[in-house]
Parts: structure tokens; C-alpha cells; sequence
């Protein structure tokens, strides 16, 4: 991997864009590749009752501002509501998940350190990963575990 030492830019109108593995639009703003590994940087735009399975990163600690919408956080033990303005932190080895409980699309921008998450929705939109089993072979990948990717390690799949 590259040493960070050039800015990052993404631009309105020229950003790319990807998929979260429940369908949602996502815009990348910064990779991994491109900060050296320190972080990578996205925003998601989520449908009405719509987030991801509960899973578990084995590598990145997330952070979540909400900018549009109501989210339903759960991590660990724990589940509370976060309006918009709310920033969430998110712990690695701890299974967690989301979900849009307002009546419209919610919009949150997202941040992982290190980075390497945000690989996941360009390698789903890359290579048309439209099943949960397609999804979870590249989450295994990237240290991401969810009770599909558990039956995929344990053979029970």
C-alpha cells in the first residue's frame, strides 16, 4: 500500500459510486488504497426500513454521522435511535447493525479506521454480487462476519 501524502478528492458529480450488500446506493469518498491504509470514507443512502444484517468487523472501527433519516442502532446489548446530527462509534469485534426507521431515505456518511471496509461495496457493485451468498464471500474476505459467513466457515452453508 502507497504512503498517504497526496489530497483526496471527491468532487460532486464525479464521485463513485457503489452498493451496500442490502441494495442501498453508496458513494465513495476515499479508500484505503488511497490513504495508505489509514481510513476509507463513504456515504450511504438508505430506503425506508432497510440496513444491514448484523455482523461483525474483525478489523475497522466504524463511525456513522446521520445526516438525513432516523436510524435504529444496535451494538451489542444496546439499541437506541439516532437522529440526524447523531455521530456513532462503533467498536470492532462487537456485532452491530443498522436499520432506516423513518418513512423516507436516510442518508448517513461513514468512516472506518483502518480503512479497507469500503472495499466491500465497490467489489459488490464490481462484480454484481446480488445474492447474500455471493455478498458473504466477500465479506469473509475482508473480516466481516455475519451468521451466513459463520455457516460458510463452519462447511454448514
Amino acid at each position: 500500500m502507497e504512503t498517504f501524502v497526496k489530497a483526496v478528492a471527491s468532487v460532486p458529480g464525479r464521485q463513485r459510486t457503489a452498493r451496500a450488500s442490502f441494495g442501498a446506493p453508496v458513494v465513495i469518498h476515499a479508500t484505503a488504497a488511497e490513504t495508505g491504509g489509514v481510513f476509507g470514507m463513504w456515504e450511504t443512502f438508505t430506503p425506508p426500513g432497510q440496513g444491514p444484517a448484523p455482523h461483525v468487523h474483525t478489523r475497522e472501527t466504524e463511525v456513522f454521522r446521520v445526516i438525513r433519516g432516523t436510524y435504529r442502532f444496535t451494538c451489542g446489548g444496546e439499541t437506541f435511535d439516532a437522529p440526524p446530527g447523531t455521530v456513532v462509534t462503533l467498536p470492532p469485534h462487537v456485532e452491530h447493525g443498522w436499520v432506516n426507521i423513518s418513512d423516507a431515505e436516510g442518508q448517513m456518511f461513514a468512516i472506518v479506521t483502518p480503512g479497507g471496509f469500503e472495499q466491500l461495496f465497490i467489489d459488490i457493485e464490481a462484480t454484481d454480487a446480488d445474492t447474500p451468498e455471493k455478498v458473504a464471500l466477500i465479506e469473509a474476505r475482508l473480516g466481516i462476519v455475519n451468521a451466513y459467513t459463520r455457516r460458510l466457515a463452519e462447511g454448514t452453508a
